[in-house]
């Protein structure tokens, strides 16, 4: 048995941030990683989905280029060498990584981890032990009980084709659905995507949706809610897609079927037998400090925490507490009041803090400041073909609950939001300051 003060079950955003703390304290921490260091986001998410996006804005720049008098012929993208373009870029993360841990101190084993007791996880025949596991394992595409589901792709499969494909039908209409969905008809493919709930995009307020759900049909996505997919089937070296709204069927052909809704935690070959409870869908229940309830000697962080957003930086940010809780013990709780979020269509839906509809199902007498910005002067400046802004305040203390927009910068500019709402800075003393002009920024006073 091998002895450590910590385990690390995971070498992504999370599990890193917990070697902070830790190893600065002087601890002897393991990281466990089934796969490449750095996880989802680096290498199969963020990072290089946001090469792809680059390259859409970049058409969607060229699209406008006649409202700045600039005559262009019709840009064609080279899908495979964007592909290529996209794996150079990431290429070295692993590594760089390796080396970051390396330089840390922290022991990088290569693997896939098992519980065989409270405090003790067996990896490829080694069997170590430590006082603190930390559960850091990231998240897996959701699957779907759709007869077919063998036939369709994930969001891993579209950033590794060199092929563009002409139809693409994405099952589900979340983040995932829309991002790539955007990438995917600024490309050039036909794309439609198919929710069986009643609201695209569920999470985000529901303006900011129509807003991005009008620039999304602009651009010639097809939006199907409520709707139920029965099957998908090969046919004639295609993919075939049923799909039920109100009892009615209909067919799409499609040469990519995409597995469009969202992710699960990783933690099913954990064997969590050892005091380790699952939550739903694999997430783990915790208590204030992000420990689990049943065993709290065993962390969790990232994805895996069943009541935080399945995001990047909060799982740095719960790494970081969790590594700071194992050193001076349980006394940090993450707050996720004031982090925003940005959902990288073209243009970016932003957000921050509560929407309309969760302001007031929590009782809060609020102002709601909306605003259609297209005919404001720098969104005519810069030809935005979507632009708008919501802020929400609380009537009585002018405090910033909320902020979500849509175009203009906003996957920018939501972070002033964000801040002014961590250091109670008010609506009016945000609207006050001074800001550059001609800015996008300079537009914050006239929001509110």
């Amino acid at each position: 048995m091998e002895n450590y003060d910590v385990v690390i079950l995971g070498g992504g955003n999370a599990g890193m941030g917990v070697t902070v703390a830790t190893r600065a304290a002087g601890l002897s921490v393991a990281m466990i990683e089934a796969r490449d260091l750095g996880g989802t986001c680096p290498n199969r998410g963020c990072t290089p989905k946001k090469v792809l996006v680059a390259a859409a804005h970049a058409v969607h720049d060229i699209e406008r280029a006649g409202q700045h008098r600039i005559a262009v012929s019709k840009p064609k993208l080279d899908w495979a060498a964007l592909i290529a373009r996209e794996k150079d870029i990431i290429r070295n993360i692993p590594d760089r990584l390796a080396g970051v841990m390396a330089k840390r101190g922290v022991d990088v084993i290569f693997g896939k981890a098992a519980f065989i007791g409270s405090h003790a996880i067996s990896v490829d025949g080694r069997r170590l032990e430590a006082k603190n596991i930390v559960i850091a394992t990231g998240s897996k595409p959701r699957s779907l009980p759709v007869p077919g589901a063998e036939h369709m792709a994930n969001s891993d499969d579209v950033l590794n084709d060199p092929v563009l494909p002409r139809d693409v039908v994405f099952v589900g209409g979340g983040v995932i659905a829309f991002e790539l969905g955007h990438v995917y008809a600024r490309a050039g493919a036909k794309v439609t995507i198919l929710e069986a709930l009643p609201h695209l995009l569920g999470s985000l307020d529901a303006d900011a949706v129509a807003q991005i759900r009008s620039e999304s049909e602009r651009i010639g996505i097809r939006l199907f809610t409520l709707a139920w997919v029965k099957r998908i089937e090969s046919s004639n070296k295609r993919l075939r897609v049923t799909f039920a709204i109100d009892g009615n069927e209909s067919t799409i052909d499609a040469d990519r079927v995409v597995n469009g809704a969202g992710r699960v935690a990783n933690v099913d070959e954990l064997d969590l037998g050892a005091g380790v409870v699952v939550h739903r869908e694999g997430r783990i229940e915790i208590d204030e400090h992000l420990r689990s309830r049943s065993n709290p000697d065993v962390y969790v962080c990232g994805d895996a925490v069943w009541n935080s957003s399945q995001l990047s930086p909060v799982a740095t940010y719960e790494g970081t507490l969790v590594g700071r809780n194992i050193v001076d013990g349980p006394i940090h709780r993450p707050d996720y009041a004031q982090i925003p979020a940005s959902v990288y269509t073209i243009p970016a839906v932003a957000s921050v803090g509560l929407t309309e509809a969760k302001a007031r199902e929590q009782g809060f007498a609020v102002k709601v400041y909306a605003n259609d910005m297209q005919d404001w002067l720098s969104a005519r400046t810069h030809a935005e073909t979507a632009a708008w802004s919501k802020i929400i305040v609380e009537t009585t203390t002018d405090k910033i609950l909320g902020a979500h927009m849509v175009g203009h910068a906003g996957e920018e500019l939501i972070h002033m939001f964000a801040l002014a709402m961590k250091h109670g800075i008010t609506a009016p003393q945000l609207s006050d300051a001074v800001y550059s002009f001609p800015t996008f920024s300079a537009d914050i006073g006239n929001m509110m």
